[in-house]
């Protein structure tokens, strides 16, 4: 580890204590050098530099064949009325012959078998109000999944008090009990360790622990609510192969309920509704930004291929809804695929005359809401003007915070027309007594200098 890197590590966590923020610069250097340089320790294996084909291209689509043995089973679509009476079954037998209730709010079912076909063997029955919920809204059972728009918790892993480089105050349990479906993560190697990471930039600076543990707690939860679809994106912020990852993820067990798609690349109208992929037992959607192989690995989709982003670590208030990964994506193939904006104000902390690019905490509570400049609410209202429909996800630091706390999911709930009534958010005090204290505790130049320079 770099005498520098060693510094900034340790000042990243005095850092988020007490320094002022300056907006809408970008940092350049530290100390004359790139801060892209600042890598931390790599293991054997990884790649030394920045593969030159980032981006995949599909000139045809491709068809897969039978995915699962759940999919297989299953040929009726599935809509969004529920009650706890009428389902019998959330995943299809691996037997020839299988009953399903679908939800529906019927007491109907359909028998299907392994050749695809489906008979009625009841009569339909009136269909009562839907009260079981999918992904927090009964409304949201007979959608597309691309046609809901979901709060997502930008580097979800990172959470730890006191530092800089973390990206949300709590973990991942609390933000899946809050409602939050989308989670999002960056996938480093440590030194001297043969399991992938989930670091901040570099491991030296933010470690999260192996991606082994964060993904198992994922899985549990999604093993207790089975009525809830949760997608999580992977940062292969080291450019590995996907094999190098996936044994990994196969010993957490959630490739178990994970989503396969018929085709690649996905377009909007391709994607189930969430009730089919809850009966199906699909309720895991895994992306990977960089570096995918979806016919190696049909589940692991490739993300921008399938998805764009707005502009990733914003540092205008403005927040323009445009494509910027992948790049050069004309607007009639965006139009096509999910979308996901990036609502992550960030800001310049000045340290001994260089600057960090930190998660602005002093206007965090302004760029969570669901209304004003800067607010995720306008932002997602002038994506919903600039492309016809709002974005898919949300993507957001420090969830819990706003004003008031919960308010991205009203912002969300507004631009899928349905009502937010639930509390949140975790069990941490109100966002106001958080920001106050992480803003009030003043810092002399003198201990920053120390603190500086112990590690030399």
């Amino acid at each position: 580890m770099t005498s520098l890197t060693r510094r900034l590590g340790c000042l990243l966590g005095v850092l988020s204590l007490g320094t002022n923020l300056a907006h809408g610069q970008a940092i350049t250097t530290v100390n004359g050098q790139e801060v892209t340089m600042l890598t931390g320790t790599k293991a054997e294996h990884t790649t030394s530099s920045v593969p030159t084909n980032l981006y995949q291209t599909y000139n045809t689509r491709i068809t897969l064949g039978t995915t699962t043995d759940t999919a297989s089973s299953v040929s009726a679509s599935a809509s969004g009325n529920v009650t706890d009476v009428d389902l019998t079954s959330t995943s299809a037998s691996e037997t020839s012959s299988v009953t399903l209730s679908y939800l529906t709010g019927t007491n109907s079912h359909s028998t299907s078998t392994s050749n695809g076909t489906a008979s009625s063997t009841e009569s339909p029955q009136p269909v009562p109000t839907n009260t079981r919920p999918c992904n927090n809204y009964p409304e949201f059972c007979d959608r597309k999944y691309s046609n809901i728009t979901e709060v997502g918790c930008h580097n979800s892993p990172f959470v730890r008090a006191n530092s800089a480089a973390a990206n949300q105050q709590l973990g991942v349990v609390d933000q899946l009990n809050d409602g939050v479906r989308f989670l999002q993560a960056q996938i480093q190697w440590a030194a001297n360790d043969s399991v992938p990471h989930f670091c901040h930039t570099t491991c030296d600076l933010f470690d999260a622990g192996p991606i082994t543990e964060w993904l198992t707690t994922v899985k549990d939860w999604v093993v207790a609510h089975p009525y809830d679809v949760v997608t999580i994106l992977l940062g292969n912020g080291n450019y590995s192969t996907p094999d190098f990852y996936v044994p990994h993820i196969e010993k957490t067990g959630i490739l178990r309920y994970v989503y396969t798609p018929p085709v690649i690349p996905m377009t909007l109208d391709d994607w189930p509704t969430l009730s089919h992929m809850i009966l199906t037992g699909q309720r895991v959607v895994m992306f990977m930004d960089y570096m995918a192989n979806q016919t190696a690995y049909p589940w692991l989709l490739d993300e921008f291929t399938q998805m764009w982003e707005t502009p990733f670590d914003p540092v205008d208030r403005n927040f323009p809804c445009i494509v910027q990964r992948p790049p050069d994506l004309p607007a009639d193939q965006a139009k096509k695929r999910l979308y996901l904006m990036n609502h992550n104000l960030n800001g310049e902390a000045k340290l001994l005359g260089n600057v960090l690019n930190v998660p602005d905490l002093s206007r965090i509570n302004t760029t969570n809401s669901a209304e004003g400049f800067g607010s995720l609410g306008l932002a997602a209202n002038n994506c919903r003007s600039d492309w016809g429909r709002p974005p898919n996800v949300l993507n957001v630091d420090y969830y819990n915070m706003g004003e008031p706390p919960g308010s991205v999911f009203e912002a969300a709930a507004r631009v899928n027309n349905v009502t937010y009534n639930r509390k949140c958010c975790g069990v941490e005090a109100s966002s106001a007594e958080r920001i106050e204290a992480m803003l009030k505790v003043p810092l002399t130049l003198g201990l920053m200098w120390a603190a500086f320079w112990s590690l030399v």
